[in-house]
Protein backbone atom coordinates (compact mmCIF):
# COMPACT_ATOMS: atom_id res chain seq x y z
CA UNK A 1 0.00 0.00 0.00
CA UNK A 2 1.43 3.34 -1.06
CA UNK A 3 0.88 6.62 0.72
CA UNK A 4 -0.14 8.76 2.28
CA UNK A 5 -0.53 11.36 -0.45
CA UNK A 6 -2.52 14.61 -0.58
CA UNK A 7 -6.22 14.50 -1.39
CA UNK A 8 -6.78 14.07 -5.15
CA UNK A 9 -3.39 12.50 -5.91
CA UNK A 10 -4.92 9.33 -7.31
CA UNK A 11 -8.67 9.87 -7.13
CA UNK A 12 -8.78 12.92 -9.41
CA UNK A 13 -7.63 10.77 -12.34
CA UNK A 14 -9.50 7.60 -11.34
CA UNK A 15 -12.86 9.31 -10.93
CA UNK A 16 -12.42 11.26 -14.17
CA UNK A 17 -12.09 7.91 -15.97
CA UNK A 18 -15.13 6.24 -14.39
CA UNK A 19 -13.29 4.63 -11.47
CA UNK A 20 -15.94 5.21 -8.82
CA UNK A 21 -17.82 2.32 -7.19
CA UNK A 22 -16.43 -1.19 -7.60
CA UNK A 23 -18.71 -4.23 -7.16
CA UNK A 24 -20.13 -3.83 -3.64
CA UNK A 25 -17.76 -0.99 -2.69
CA UNK A 26 -19.29 2.49 -2.72
CA UNK A 27 -17.32 5.73 -2.92
CA UNK A 28 -17.48 7.54 0.42
CA UNK A 29 -18.40 4.42 2.43
CA UNK A 30 -16.16 3.34 5.29
CA UNK A 31 -15.18 -0.37 5.36
CA UNK A 32 -13.70 -2.73 7.94
CA UNK A 33 -11.48 -5.69 7.08
CA UNK A 34 -13.25 -8.87 8.24
CA UNK A 35 -10.72 -11.44 6.96
CA UNK A 36 -7.02 -10.58 6.92
CA UNK A 37 -5.43 -10.36 3.49
CA UNK A 38 -2.14 -9.35 1.91
CA UNK A 39 -2.17 -6.94 -1.02
CA UNK A 40 0.02 -7.05 -4.13
CA UNK A 41 2.77 -5.04 -2.40
CA UNK A 42 2.82 -7.54 0.49
CA UNK A 43 1.19 -5.10 2.93
CA UNK A 44 -0.95 -6.99 5.43
CA UNK A 45 -4.48 -5.72 6.05
CA UNK A 46 -5.48 -7.11 9.46
CA UNK A 47 -8.95 -7.78 10.78
CA UNK A 48 -10.34 -4.52 12.14
CA UNK A 49 -8.45 -2.20 9.77
CA UNK A 50 -10.79 0.53 8.53
CA UNK A 51 -10.70 2.94 5.63
CA UNK A 52 -12.99 4.98 3.41
CA UNK A 53 -13.26 3.83 -0.19
CA UNK A 54 -12.47 6.70 -2.59
CA UNK A 55 -12.49 4.92 -5.96
CA UNK A 56 -10.66 2.40 -8.09
CA UNK A 57 -8.87 1.80 -11.37
CA UNK A 58 -8.30 -1.32 -13.46
CA UNK A 59 -5.23 -2.24 -15.52
CA UNK A 60 -6.43 -4.99 -17.89
CA UNK A 61 -2.98 -5.97 -19.16
CA UNK A 62 -1.81 -7.07 -15.70
CA UNK A 63 -5.27 -7.72 -14.25
CA UNK A 64 -4.40 -5.06 -11.72
CA UNK A 65 -7.03 -3.46 -9.53
CA UNK A 66 -6.18 -0.37 -7.53
CA UNK A 67 -8.31 0.79 -4.63
CA UNK A 68 -7.88 4.36 -3.47
CA UNK A 69 -8.70 4.70 0.21
CA UNK A 70 -8.36 7.10 3.10
CA UNK A 71 -7.49 5.97 6.59
CA UNK A 72 -8.07 9.40 8.17
CA UNK A 73 -10.62 11.05 5.86
CA UNK A 74 -8.00 13.46 4.47
CA UNK A 75 -4.98 11.70 2.92
CA UNK A 76 -5.12 9.05 0.17
CA UNK A 77 -3.54 5.62 0.01
CA UNK A 78 -3.13 3.38 -3.06
CA UNK A 79 -3.92 -0.29 -2.36
CA UNK A 80 -2.92 -2.57 -5.25
CA UNK A 81 -4.41 -6.02 -5.94
CA UNK A 82 -4.01 -8.45 -8.83
CA UNK A 83 -6.94 -10.50 -10.14
CA UNK A 84 -4.97 -13.71 -10.57
CA UNK A 85 -5.42 -16.95 -8.60
CA UNK A 86 -1.87 -16.83 -7.24
CA UNK A 87 -2.37 -13.25 -6.05
CA UNK A 88 -5.56 -11.60 -4.73
CA UNK A 89 -8.30 -13.13 -6.92
CA UNK A 90 -9.86 -14.72 -3.83
CA UNK A 91 -10.22 -11.31 -2.19
CA UNK A 92 -11.54 -9.61 -5.34
CA UNK A 93 -14.00 -12.43 -6.06
CA UNK A 94 -15.40 -12.27 -2.51
CA UNK A 95 -15.09 -8.65 -1.43
CA UNK A 96 -18.27 -8.92 0.65
CA UNK A 97 -16.54 -11.55 2.85
CA UNK A 98 -13.32 -9.57 3.26
CA UNK A 99 -14.76 -6.07 3.68
CA UNK A 100 -17.84 -4.98 5.57
CA UNK A 101 -19.43 -1.53 5.54
CA UNK A 102 -19.06 0.33 8.82
CA UNK A 103 -22.43 1.52 10.07
CA UNK A 104 -22.32 4.98 11.62
CA UNK A 105 -23.49 5.08 15.23
CA UNK A 106 -26.23 7.59 16.03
Amino acid sequence: MYGPKPQGTWTATALAHGGGDHQSLRVGQRYRVMIQFTDYDKSIHPVGEEWTFLGHSFLPYEEGVSFFVSLDGVLEWHLRLQWRPEEQAEVLDHLDRYLSPVVAKH
